[in-house]
């Protein structure tokens, strides 16, 4: 009975084990003839990673092919996500390693959560770094040594405000930019050309598949995708006239901090144009920055040093600065007197040195007794020019002065050009809540009181005069091309306006600025043997914190010009000692007067003629 009994429990516990093996054998198979393929994928998301390749930016050649901005190789150390987060003790060593705050480690960790892709923590790190991480790999799980493109400004600070720098997206310029394409831990153009072309020089990043081990380092690549280059912009920066101007600026602020009373002459700007076509052959702001800085993210001590310079150096004064024109702006003041039929060329005005009407003066008290309009100009007489101010109003001052292009942006393919300001009444009006006074329109006339303009639309209106009254869009990019180097896209020359004066007045005032630089004019020093004929103005403006600044404007050659300048020093005092020496060596540049072997070694492209 006993027996009986044990072998009917015994069959019933066999029917039970071979139940639970035939379910166990089921579910085997169902897993891996049904789901194979998805527990396969999960499998290799374990082992396998997409590790992105950044595709290199475009380069940036100057106008006769001169490589100026491109990309070079860098160490880039990265976080590459294994299986949950990374290890505190992992965040920790690493930071050390890479002298960067912690904070900033989880900080890129918590924007790229759920994310198998590396997390780029540091880029641009020194043969030490990837030592001192190689010999602690073990220590270190999922930290991983990438070469990744870097950006290469070939001559450091030269042309810096024009191309800008590039960092890691921010915050909100990711928000901005998700429909684009644009992701966590991209490196976007922030200043310059590099942050206004940035979707067309970025490129197409690729990929290498790889196999990883159990600490997150490659074993072996599975797949590739390459990278696609950048467009690359062809400039109308003509590299051999920006370094000249750069030096030239540099050995004058230097010249008048240690030579002259001007000690706080530290700060200038710079623009160099083709009047023909509004192509910028240079620009300069100085104080400057070198972009390469940025590369892997700035110092905190370097940037320290840039935000608390008192004369901002991240500013592109040539087209952000705004400044009293000076007596640059009697070309203006002249036109319209000439014009308006307010003075004739052979009217004599007596400059007693004092105006009869509101005492102010000529600059060191000089008279130049009975003087004529082409004499005046040439000579920078503020008495005569205080007349034509008295004759014209501020209303045809302010007239003229839009219609030469004041007041209003140039259109300049960079970001942050400021407008300036036109004197006139509704201004002072809104802004005082005062009444407009004569003596306010003598400022005006000579390019004082509420006149802002910036070096840029200087160089625009002194192009104006030198090409027969068209107005050009200035310009820094020719052509986009491709890798391999077909073009993309081409910029022509863009007429944007033109000042209806008559070609006797515009004659007139050519003749004027050509007498400036001949014998008895304020820039005869510097040009009253230059071998190329020029013409010009000088200025200087009051300023109301320190010393004056110094303006100069020309063109040349004068019956055929093909560059036009402006100039201006800060607290550098007379435009004639400050700024013409500047214009001078910019010159002799652009017509290659005495300028050595090497200065002149360039590659050229017949297309890109001034």
């Amino acid at each position: 009975m006993l027996a009986k009994r044990f072998n009917g429990r015994l069959e019933i516990l066999s029917l039970i084990i071979i139940f639970i093996f035939i379910a166990l054998i089921s579910r085997l198979g169902y897993l891996q003839m049904a789901q194979g393929q998805y527990y396969g994928r999960l499998a290799d998301g374990n082992r396998i990673r997409l590790i992105p390749i950044m595709a290199p930016r475009g380069i940036f050649y100057d106008r006769n092919g001169v490589a100026m901005v491109s990309s070079r190789p860098g160490f880039t150390v990265s976080l590459l996500p294994i299986s949950g987060p990374v290890p505190d003790e992992v965040i920790n060593k690493l930071a050390g390693i890479l002298n960067v705050n912690v904070m900033e480690i989880k900080t890129k960790l918590s924007q790229h959560t759920g994310s198998f892709e590396p997390i780029r923590v540091k880029t641009d790190v020194g043969p030490d770094i990837v030592t001192k991480i190689e010999e602690r790999r073990s220590e270190l799980p999922g930290v991983v040594i990438e070469i990744q493109p870097l950006r290469n400004y070939v001559n450091n600070e030269l042309a810096a405000h024009i191309f800008g720098y590039v960092s890691e997206i921010n915050d909100v310029e990711l928000e901005k930019r998700k429909t684009d394409g644009y992701k966590a831990g991209d490196i976007v153009g922030k200043f310059g050309l590099e942050k206004v072309y940035d979707k067309e020089i970025r490129g197409v990043d690729g990929g290498n598949q790889v196999e990883v081990d159990v600490s997150g380092r490659p074993v072996q690549v599975i797949g590739k995708k390459d990278p696609v280059p950048g467009h690359n912009l062809i400039l109308t920066i003509d590299q051999r006239i920006q370094k000249a101007a750069e030096a030239a600026i540099d050995e004058q602020l230097a010249y008048l901090q240690s030579k002259t009373e001007f000690t706080k002459a530290k700060a200038a700007a710079a623009v160099v144009l083709n009047p023909k076509t509004g192509e910028v052959l240079a620009m300069v702001s100085r104080p400057t920055f070198n972009p390469n800085l940025f590369n892997g993210g700035i110092s905190a001590k370097d940037w320290q040093a840039l935000n608390e310079n008192p004369y901002h150096p991240m500013d592109n004064k040539a087209i952000s600065g705004e400044y009293p024109p000076g007596s640059t702006f009697k070309i203006i003041t002249g036109a319209a007197a000439l014009e308006l039929g307010k003075v004739t060329p052979a009217e004599k005005i007596l400059d007693t040195g004092t105006h009869w009407i509101i005492p102010k003066r000529n600059a060191g008290g000089e008279a130049l007794g009975w003087i004529n309009f082409r004499e005046a100009l040439a000579k920078s007489d503020n008495v005569y020019f205080y007349e034509m101010g008295n004759r014209l109003g501020i209303d045809n001052l302010e007239k003229y002065a839009r219609m030469f292009g004041l007041g209003t942006v140039t259109g300049i393919n960079l970001q942050g050009e400021s407008e300036g300001l036109v004197a006139n009444r509704r201004y002072k009006a809104k802004v005082y809540e005062e009444e407009w006074y004569l003596s306010e329109t003598f400022d005006a006339a000579i390019g004082q009181g509420f006149q802002l303009a910036t070096p840029l639309q200087m160089a625009v209106i002194i192009s104006e005069i030198a090409n027969g009254g068209h107005r050009y869009k200035p310009n820094l990019v020719s052509k986009i091309t491709d890798p391999h180097g077909q073009v993309i896209k081409t910029f022509a020359p863009e007429e944007v306006g033109q000042v209806s004066i008559s070609d006797s007045t515009l004659n007139l005032i050519r003749e004027s600025l050509r007498d400036v630089a001949q014998e008895g004019g304020t820039a005869t020093e510097a040009f009253g043997d230059f071998p190329v004929a020029i013409a010009g103005k000088t200025g200087t403006a009051e300023n109301s914190h320190g010393h004056d600044h110094g303006w100069f404007v020309g063109y040349g050659p004068y019956e055929d010009p093909r560059i036009a300048v402006a100039i201006v020093v800060e607290q550098g005092g007379f435009g004639a000692s400050s700024a013409v020496p500047i214009a001078k060596k910019v010159m002799e540049a652009a017509f290659n007067i005495n300028q050595t072997p090497a200065d002149s070694a360039i590659i050229r492209r017949p297309q890109t003629a001034l």
